[in-house]
């Protein structure tokens, strides 16, 4: 804890409610601790969480806290591994006002602010067939700002693309809150005259140790590797001026000279040819001869794995049957080859053939070009860290280190590391890297609470650090960042001289050593064993979680509440309080009521449960899961109502049904913005247990279409045909063109394509059961899915004909939890697969958009949706980072901030579409509302554009 006096916390807070709103000023216990935790395995609970959302807060902030004496650390996405992003004093978290971007030069450049996603980026580039250098494994979850201050690099990024090689410019706000934008000259130039002393000290430095030719020596051998330990020394001796050295200094310096509050990268090719091969070879030592001679080889990246990691992942599904049958001792070598075009990528890979050709590997050595078997070779290389996490012991973490060997004595290193894990009793310790930098990542699971563990580790550490650090002249952070972890370690790597010299780097940006202290820089020897985060046995649905933070950026409640990750950090912390029982002092009880009564809402009331999460962890952890069961605790007085709902369920649509059509006459009579004050005044004072009414709530489905008889005709296919509950209730919206409830424009798209339609019998009562599983109402969920079970059954002859529903969530929950022989059937795919084939398409020239579901994610249907209304229209806009509507069946209506914020400038990038189109009914609604323009089913769209190929009607 920092020693500055208890109400200086207070009152830093009161003097910023001056300028930022209260609710990006966090103090909290829950929250505190939620958005407080990063990936790595060290836990510090900041006293207060500061959300700036521009440069002029951000200032005022750094101000503020410099008067004080309040250490300051800044967080991106928290996915660091070695402990530089958390803090116990102050936090600065990036929230939405960090995303901005800008394309120049044609793609060959680009400007980001630090929010953005590091995938993002390379969305952005990819039209010009470019992206940016640096290319980190969490690249699909970190952001730009974590990126650049630990100059992550890679797979193929090497050193030759990182960050320190590929920054443009760089504007930088520093711990006096003065500001330099490198690309502005008149912010060059103010900032000599301002800060003359720092840029002429940076200069000085840089002079001497330029003529300190020892040290330039070394500090030139150390960046020949892959390096993030210390500072980048490497800037003194590429830069003479001042403001290229403070631009290349920023770069790793893990928010401990400044903030780096946009980045302008030199963007590099993305060669879109690839060929991949798994080159098995019978030991490791000729594994790494094998990486030598590739190095000189026209390669993109050389990934090692050892025996121990292939068998962390060769039984998981759709692995390779040959990784089994390796003998022991066996090692892996990935290589990708890329090239711009089809003769470049061939020649490339002719002359790896013939580097491979010398060296004996335990089979032949084919590349391939097959996308899926691509995709599976990565596959393997990227599990391996969370293989790890999902095999250890419960209560333990995964600590994953991560040195650099000179490339010509990679043999001897990996063989001489290897010995030093298993002399300290790590023999469960897997190995893999990138290869053709030397970059190797020793992973293994560590327990801290058993007694002797910590001086376990600790001596493990010191022979790591002597051995690669020293004897082999290597780095002992070739990507991950120095941080906590390795501070201790700098000077025994670097040596005084250098070691010095970073000090004296640290005290010309931050002479009071408030920005991230202890980060980087530490005079304490024991800091990389201190504030460890416990990991305790909480639910076995998340127990294996290694908090790596991957699940956050798909999560609809990131900006609003808590993310996956920190749901279960607050889990885990509640089981510890609970664990702890009647021994808990009162100050602990206390706590654990006062979380359980906050996590009702931040936790359990604001979690969308769709899932996604679980396709973007490491480990399949779906989140959801365990929110559902947290609602079920929490809803077992409901059991008795949700059975008589269920019973009565017709009943209780029609109910639904007759509401909308109040709502109806209430919006003619007082019109959409007075019922909207009425509707959000009564919710304020039932304290929001009344739900929220919306312009897009829609019309009340006409049944009646349900009734209507429809004569076999056996002269055309047959389908069963399931409307949802939610279609069954809602219908089309007020102010849409489109009139037509979805069970209308279905079984009339139906007809035109030539189907002959079989409704289920008492299709009124039909519900799959997700409406009661979303609460917990596990048992009503149950019987509802086994009643709807036996009527499809029924209906489609024990499977013989297809099932279509219209709705795509309940296509998946119908898909995982009934009779295998039912053939589901979701829109898009059936569409797809049986509609235009029998119909005729002529594209609209306009511009419509199109929202992929939760459900059609995790079914794997993204593309097919997308495909599906660019068949439909010359002009289809796919808005990016709206991965989930936050809608949630009901919580639109309930909880409807959640929708709200998951859609946040959902309306700017659907500017100019005539409409949207998806695969779910209450999706749409809060799709409506946000987008400022009709979403429809998109069934509604191929409707639209589509006659039959003949006469199909009857």
């Amino acid at each position: 804890m920092t020693p500055s006096a208890p109400h200086a916390w207070q009152e830093l807070k009161a003097v910023l409610l001056e300028t930022i709103p209260a609710e990006r000023l966090i103090d909290d216990p829950l929250r505190t601790l939620a958005y407080g935790t990063d990936a790595s395995f060290y836990r510090l609970i900041p006293q207060l969480v500061v959300r700036p959302e521009t440069e002029e807060e951000l200032q005022r902030v750094l101000t503020e806290c410099r008067v004080r004496h309040l250490p300051v650390t800044f967080r991106a996405a928290g996915t660091s591994l070695s402990g530089q992003a958390v803090t116990d004093s102050v936090l600065i978290q990036l929230g939405q006002g960090w995303r901005g971007h800008k394309i120049l030069d044609e793609g060959r450049a680009i400007r980001l602010q630090p929010g953005v996603i590091g995938a993002r980026a390379n969305q952005l580039l990819a039209p010009y067939q470019r992206k940016i250098g640096p290319d980190p494994a969490s690249i699909n979850s970190c952001m730009i700002g974590g990126i650049a201050a630990n100059n992550a690099s890679g797979m193929c990024c090497g050193t030759a693309q990182n960050s320190y090689r590929t920054v443009r410019d760089i504007r930088v706000i520093l711990a006096d809150g003065a500001l330099l934008d490198t690309a502005e000259p008149h912010s060059v130039s103010a900032f000599r005259k301002s800060h003359a002393a720092l840029v002429s000290g940076l200069e000085r430095l840089g002079s001497e140790t330029r003529a300190n030719e020892a040290l330039a020596e070394k500090i030139r051998h150390k960046y020949r590797l892959k390096n993030t330990t210390g500072y980048a020394l490497n800037s003194l001796v590429d830069f003479e001026d001042g403001i290229e050295i403070l631009k290349h200094l920023m770069i790793g310096s893990e928010g401990t000279l400044g903030f780096i509050s946009a980045i302008t990268y030199e963007s590099v090719i993305d060669e879109p040819e690839k060929a991949a091969a798994l080159a098995f070879f019978p030991d490791m030592a000729t594994t790494c001869r094998a990486t030598i001679a590739l190095k000189q080889a026209p390669v993109s990246a050389v990934e090692l794995m050892d025996r121990a990691a292939l068998r962390s992942v060769q039984d998981q599904a759709g692995m390779p049957s040959v990784l089994k049958e390796l003998p022991e001792g066996a090692a892996a070598l990935l290589v990708d080859v890329r090239g711009n075009d089809d003769t470049e990528l061939e020649s490339r890979l002719e002359q790896v053939q013939k580097v491979l050709a010398e060296i004996q590997t335990l089979e032949p050595v084919a590349f391939t070009r097959d996308a899926s078997t691509y995709a599976l070779y990565w596959k393997i290389r990227k599990g391996l860290f969370p293989a790890v996490g999902a095999v250890r012991e419960t209560g333990t973490t995964v600590i994953i280190e991560d040195v650099a060997f000179p490339i010509e004595r990679l043999d001897e290193g990996v063989l001489a590391l290897t010995e030093v894990f298993r002399r300290h009793g790590y023999e469960e310790a897997i190995l893999f890297g990138h290869a053709l930098e030397g970059n190797l990542h020793f992973v293994f699971p560590q327990g801290f609470e058993k007694p002797g563990e910590v001086a376990r580790y600790q001596a493990l550490m010191d022979e790591v650090a002597q051995l690669v650090g020293v004897e082999y002249g290597g780095s002992l952070k070739a990507e991950h960042g120095t941080g906590r972890n390795m501070a201790p370690y700098v000077e025994l790597e670097w040596g005084s001289d250098a070691y010095a010299l970073m000090w004296e780097l640290k005290a010309l940006f931050d002479p009071d050593n408030l920005l991230n202290p202890d980060v980087i820089l530490s005079r304490n020897p024991t800091l990389h064993l201190e504030n460890l985060k416990p990991l305790p046995a909480a639910d076995p649905l998340i127990d294996k979680c290694i908090e790596c933070g991957f699940c956050e950026v798909v999560c609809p409640s990131k900006d609003l509440t808590l993310t996956p990750r920190q749901r279960i950090v607050l889990r885990r912390e509640l089981a510890r309080l609970e664990a702890l029982g009647d021994s808990a002092s009162d100050q602990g009880k206390a706590r654990a009521q006062e979380l359980w009564q906050a996590y009702a809402y931040q936790g359990i009331d604001t979690c969308a449960a769709t899932g996604l999460c679980a396709m973007q962890c490491p480990v399949g952890i779906n989140t959801g899961d365990l929110v559902r069961k947290l609602r079920h605790d929490n809803n077992q007085s409901k059991a008795g109502t949700a059975n008589l709902v269920g019973r009565h369920f017709s009943g209780v649509t029609s109910a639904g049904r007759a509401a909308l059509s109040m709502a109806g006459i209430a919006r003619a009579t007082l019109g959409p913005d007075l019922l909207g004050k009425v509707s959000h005044g009564a919710r304020r004072i039932s304290g929001n247990r009344v739900p929220q009414w919306s312009p897009a709530l829609p019309k009340a489905a006409p049944v009646r279409v349900l009734k209507c008889d429809t004569p076999g005709d056996d002269s055309r296919e047959k389908v069963v045909y399931l409307p949802s509950c939610a279609t069954r209730v809602f219908g089309a919206s007020h102010d849409d063109t489109e009139t037509r409830s979805v069970m209308e424009i279905t079984l009339q798209l139906l007809d035109k394509a030539g189907f002959d339609v079989i409704l289920p019998q008492q299709v009124s009562q039909l519900c799959c059961g997700m409406a009661f599983q979303s609460k917990g109402l596990f048992d009503e969920a149950v019987r509802k899915a086994e009643e709807l079970n036996g009527e499809l059954l029924r209906a489609s002859q024990n499977g013989r004909y297809p099932i279509l529903c219209d709705t795509s969530p309940c296509t998946l929950q119908m898909q995982e939890h009934l009779d295998e022989r039912l053939s589901m059937q979701e829109p898009v795919s059936f569409a797809q697969e049986q509609l235009l084939p029998r119909l005729s398409v002529t594209p609209l020239d306009e511009r419509i958009a199109v929202h992929v579901t939760c459900s059609s994610t995790r079914m794997g249907l993204s593309d097919s949706c997308v495909a599906l209304a660019q068949a439909c229209s010359n002009d289809v806009v796919v808005p990016v980072d709206i991965h989930c509507c936050g809608f949630a069946g009901d919580k639109g209506f309930n909880t409807p901030e959640l929708n709200a914020v998951a859609l946040d400038g959902l309306a700017e990038q659907v500017a100019g579409c005539s409409a949207g189109y998806s695969n779910s009914r209450t999706c749409e609604i809060g799709l409506s509302q946000h987008g400022g323009i009709p979403y429809r089913s998109i069934l509604s769209l191929l409707d639209r554009v589509s006659r039959p190929l003949k006469d199909q009607r009857r």
